[in-house]
This record gives C-alpha cells, structure tokens and sequence, in this order.
C-alpha cells in the first residue's frame, strides 16, 4: 500500500504521538562546550567495536543542527519528542562533588524552550547508556553501588531543578538490560566487559551483569524517590522507567517450550528482570532458581523504595521470539530463540538486524501481558524496524521505505486493537527514531531512522514511513490534516 493511504486506526484527543532519539546517536561534538567523555567515546574508537569502525564524534550532528530538528518535528506534527540528556555534558566528570556544566544546562534548556514554542511536549531521558567515563574510571561505574547511586541521583536532581518547571515526563534509565547485559555480560557494548578475553581483558560475565543490574534499579528508584519528595508536588510530572522486552512465543504445544516461552518473558529479554522487582517487589522464582546467592538481594530498606518506583510502565519492543527450551545461553535462561517455524515457515519478513523479523500479533499480546500483569498505563516509547541492506540502497529507494510501512501498519493496527477491543491504557507510542544514527555497535551501517541522513552532508530526508506515521497521528486531530497535506504533497 502507498504511504499517502490514510489508515483506519483512530486514537483519543489526547494520546502522545512521538519520535525517539538518544544523546549519543545523534548530537555529535563530544568534545564540545565541556563536555565531557562518555564510555562510548573510547570504546567506539576501539578497533573492531563497531561494525564499520566509525564512532559517534559527528553521529547527525545534532548539536548544531537541532533547530532543523525541532522543524522537522514541526512538519512531522508530532505531539512529543523522546530525547535523551547526556550526563557528561552536565557533569563532565560525572560525580556529585564535580563542578556543573553550565553550557550544558543551557543548551537542553533553550532546546526545550524551542520544542515547546512548537507546541511538542519533551519527554526527557535522563540515561540512555552514556555514563560519564571519568565514573567508570574513579570506582567502577556500576559496579559499585554505594557510589553509583549517590552519583546518578545528583544527577537526575540536577536536571530536575533545571529542566523540571517545564518537563513533565521523565524516564530515569532506557532498557536497563541493555546496560547490565551487553556492556557487562557479552561485552559488545561500552564498556564491553565479560569473561571472554578475546573480547575483554577484564570482567566477569557470571556475576557483573546482575550487580550492574542491581545498581540500575536501585538509582533509578532512588531518582524517582527524591522526584516525589522535592519535585512533584511543584513541578506536577511523571516519571518512570522504560526496559525493553520482545514478545516470546512457544516452538510449539510441548510442555518445555511453553515453559521456556515464560522462561524468557522472566528473564532473558529485560522485562521481568526488573519489572518484577520496580513493579512487584521481587525478582522472578525462575530468576532465584538458576542464578542463586549471584542475584544480589535487595535490604528491606530498598525494598521499600524499589518497589512502586514507576508512574507507568515504558515498553520498548521490536519483535517476537519462537522459543525452544534449551540452549547455553543463559542471559536468555537456557532458552532458543528462532523465527523459523516447525514447517519451515518464517515468522515474519527479516529485518537487516538479524534479531528482528515483522510480526504485528506479538505487539499486541505483550500489550496485554504487560496491562494485565503490572496494571498500569503503558508508554510506548520505542517500536522500530531496520530495513535490509538500507544502507547499501540508492536513496530514491530507500526513501520508499514499504517494509517499514508494512511495519508500522502492522504495530500500528495492533496498537489500536489492543486499545479499543482489548481495553490496555496505552497513552503514548514513540517510533524509533527520527533519524538514521549511530546505531551503537552496529556503527552506521543499521538504519532504523523514519528520516533518512545523508552521512556526507547531513541532509535530512523524509522518508515514506514518516509519512504513513504522521497520517496516523493526525487521525487523532483530524483538523491538522490540512497542514500535513501541504508538508508531504
């Protein structure tokens, strides 16, 4: 179907529609107004971290070029813009005895002062995996608790008393399991610790994923716990956190890959890893069960402030797994992942990022999964899809981007159903992302943009999921369609 075809799918008045983004995908000049290094920095120069050795001192060059941004914003119509706050540009050095950026503080202010003259609602993430290098460096980062957690809740107060009288929606951390998992499990991500020495000379995959996981919440809820005390009552936002997690479907009607299905949801994919905890007070039995004293338990003192420490649940989700019972893997609990199924048949159509296929129904049933086990409003704050071999395309092609229509159709259909016939309070849904980026340890070889960026002149180009997107938005403000006629025709 052609992007300029209008949808079906209708939503409420006040449902946030949004584009996505990270600091460190997309500003660019990391050495630039003070500020300082994050993990990434380094660890994207290292040879052979990056799919195409590239790193991110350009990325989209947003740093300079953030006014034709928020006007792209504009043209697009969006409600929301999910963006990212880099810690080291208001910390450089990162700790709570460091001096403050101002140049940094200044320039997310007047960024935010310039969604809002739009009429675009900022919707801030205050960690998106840039951790100030010099903490990394000083104790460990994560790996130490005691101060991590002192350190990241000075600085989400920080932001809270810069940012805070025109922010109302924060998320604390994005996709937590990414942070603990491939940055200290696998080592693929900054900073690219584990046990494998031909990866890294140093860490501990058997028991450093769980102590940085076990940090992650706990300043998350520590952040959240002073936003309620000092901040809300003046400032009257929201906040909470966002993991990521895929839909996990049996292999088949067998006992074990119904069990290994659950397996999964609990603990390979991030969502009851520290969902249960945040949301539960606990972590999964099935969690207990294979990891032992290596899951580190919580005091009853932080119990109490883990435990509620979210105003909603932040969903990012890409795909659906067909799980096997089995396997080594044991960040994914002993379980198999496939797309193929017992006839042979794929799932879904096979995105360039070999994790990820199309398949719409699982959308919708981790909707209702999520709704119905932690019972609260759910944002969607990342959904996307890469399109293959987009890179190596001519731009006339990939502008006409249909496999990420189909996509988006797709999860946008599901989006819908799970709302009005299943009943899911699902308030906000944010495509990712805005633009082609710096796609971490892929490099910029994986688009997942809904704009396409012209590396070698920083061109921005709107590509037709963009479109199909902005369509289904304005159908939830029917008297805007006008304006978007006179963008896109």
């Amino acid at each position: 179907m052609a992007a300029n075809t209008t949808p079906a799918q209708t939503f409420p008045h006040d449902f946030i529609w949004g584009f996505a983004t990270a600091s460190f995908q997309i500003e660019g000049s990391t050495n630039v107004d003070g500020r300082g290094k994050s993990i990434w920095d380094d660890f994207s120069k290292i040879p052979g971290k990056t799919q195409d050795g590239k790193d991110g001192d350009v990325a989209t060059d947003s740093y300079n070029r953030w006014k034709e941004d928020i006007e792209l914003l504009a043209e697009y119509g969006v409600k929301s813009y999910r963006f990212s706050i880099a810690w080291s540009r208001i910390i450089p050095l990162g700790g709570r005895n460091d001096p403050v950026n101002q140049k940094g503080i200044e320039f997310y202010s007047k960024f935010i002062d310039a969604l809002l003259a739009k009429g675009i609602i900022p919707f801030v993430t205050l960690y998106h995996w840039d951790l100030p290098q010099a903490l990394h460096d000083r104790y460990g980062g994560w790996l130490n608790k005691e101060e991590i957690v002192k350190d990241y809740v000075n600085y989400a107060k920080i932001c809270y008393e810069s940012f805070g009288d025109r922010v109302k929606h924060w998320l604390t951390m994005n996709e937590p399991w990414c942070v603990s998992i491939l940055g200290y499990g696998r080592g693929v991500f900054a900073p690219g610790r584990c046990s494998d020495r031909a990866r890294s000379p140093e860490g501990d995959s058997s028991t450093e994923p769980y102590i940085v996981a076990h940090s992650v919440i706990l300043a998350h809820a520590y952040a959240v716990k002073l936003y309620r005390d000092q901040f809300k009552s003046q400032q009257h936002g929201e906040i909470g956190i966002t993991l990521n997690g895929d839909w996990a479907m049996p292999y088949d009607n067998s006992p074990e890959n119904v069990a290994a299905a659950q397996r999964a949801l609990d603990f390979a994919i991030g969502e009851c890893i520290y969902a249960d905890p945040v949301y539960l007070g606990h972590y999964p039995e099935s969690m207990r069960m294979i990891l032992g004293d290596r899951l580190p338990v919580f005091t009853p003192e932080e119990l109490v402030v883990v435990k509620g420490s979210s105003d909603f649940y932040g969903m990012n989700t890409y795909t659906t797994n067909l799980c096997k019972a089995g396997g080594d893997d044991i960040f994914q609990g002993y379980v198999d992942y496939t797309f193929t199924r017992p006839d042979g048949t794929q799932l879904g159509n096979q995105a360039h990022s070999g994790w990820l296929q199309d398949y719409a129904p699982g959308f919708r049933s981790l909707l209702n999964y999520l709704y119905k086990r932690y019972k609260l409003p759910i944002y969607v704050t990342e959904n996307g899809f890469s399109v293959k071999d987009e890179s190596m395309k001519p731009m006339p092609h990939v502008l006409h981007d249909e496999e990420r229509v189909h996509y988006f159709r797709g999860t946008t259909s599901s989006l819908r159903a799970a709302m009005f016939e299943d009943g899911v309070d699902v308030k906000a849904y944010f495509p990712w992302s805005l633009l082609d980026n710096f796609e971490w340890a892929d490099g910029y070889i994986t688009r997942f943009g809904l704009t396409y960026v012209d590396y070698d002149t920083q061109k921005r180009y709107p590509k037709d999921s963009a479109k199909f997107l902005t369509q289904v938005s304005y159908r939830s403000c029917p008297c805007r369609l006008a304006l978007l006629i006179a963008v896109f025709l």
